[in-house]
């Protein structure tokens, strides 16, 4: 079993690095405008079924990528704008996007569930035949896609969009059309997560019109599991994004630990739901322990 699981731990890494990254754009719905997009259980299928249908057309596989990051882009637009010009809540609005997405998908994927995309006939940038190289090519992707969000979020516009997750009615008294900017970052996390679908499609080799089911609890893991564990270390806004990867690397590890240990793989969604609560838990327990003992060592001194 110990054996398995080291052999197992590559692997684990190359997943976690590239849900990781869709794991960033959950961190800009999630934790810089305070809103729940779901969304992205869409947006991450749509993104790696236009890369391998793009890729097996004979286009080439950087354009591809770019294609399924506007395709991403596309449908948090369609949730912006479902949001704030037709007034539907948030959580709603992702929903109704991701519930179109799968005919969509299914469009996109010329009615096939499943479509495969071959390392042996098409130059891809990472697959799992390569693991390592998966790793650092990833890895890549991570630092470029940090470094221009800390670039971005640096501008005025960047700015604007804190405001407008921080404290929406004071951005509006300041002059920030918020509405604008919930939409932007609709887009930009949706963006990152179609561009996640798309390098997941490379390295397992295919594109699945489920491939998308429960991302949005695998980010929220990973984007927890980083706080929780590296909150108090990393404050740079780049090193919290990073953290959200770190995250994604420890949420895949712990699956494969405990897949070796004989975990059902139907039991995995269950899992995953109850990891994500437990640390969703967490900040709150500490609070709770944190001002009772804290009561008690003040009533002890009075």
């Amino acid at each position: 079993m110990l054996l398995s699981f080291i052999n197992s731990l590559p692997g684990a890494v190359a997943q976690g690095i590239i849900w990781g990254i869709m794991a960033i754009g959950v961190y800009i719905t999630y934790r810089i405008l305070d809103l729940a997009d779901l969304t992205v259980d869409g947006s991450f299928a749509t993104g790696g079924a236009v890369l391998v249908v793009c890729t097996t057309s004979g286009m080439n596989i950087w354009l591809s990528l770019l294609l399924s990051f506007i395709a991403g882009c596309a449908a948090g637009l369609v949730t912006g704008i479902l949001h704030t010009k037709f007034g539907i809540p948030a959580i709603l609005a992702g929903i109704l996007t991701q519930l179109s997405l799968y005919s969509i998908n299914l469009r996109i994927m010329s009615g096939s569930a499943n479509l495969p995309l071959s390392v042996m006939k098409y130059d891809l940038i990472l697959s799992l035949r390569d693991i390592p190289m998966a790793i650092l090519i990833s890895l890549l992707f991570v630092i470029v896609i940090i470094a221009v969000l800390y670039w971005f979020f640096g501008t005025e516009l960047g700015h604007s969009l804190r405001a407008t997750g921080c404290n929406p009615a004071m951005a509006r008294a300041n002059g920030i059309n918020t509405s604008r900017n919930k939409i932007i970052g609709f887009i930009v996390s949706n963006g990152i997560v179609a561009l996640s679908g798309g390098i997941l499609s490379q390295y397992q080799g295919f594109a699945n019109i489920n491939m998308g089911r429960g991302a949005i609890v695998i980010g929220l893991a990973a984007v927890i599991i980083g706080e929780v564990l590296l909150g108090k270390l990393f404050h740079n806004f780049a090193l919290r994004l990073f953290a959200s990867v770190i995250g994604g690397i420890i949420y895949y590890i712990v699956l494969t630990f405990v897949l070796c240990m004989g975990l059902n793989a139907n039991d995995l969604k269950l899992f995953s739901a109850i990891v994500v609560a437990i640390f969703l838990g967490l900040p709150y327990w500490k609070k709770q322990i944190s001002e009772k003992y804290g009561n008690n060592k003040s009533v002890k001194k009075a």
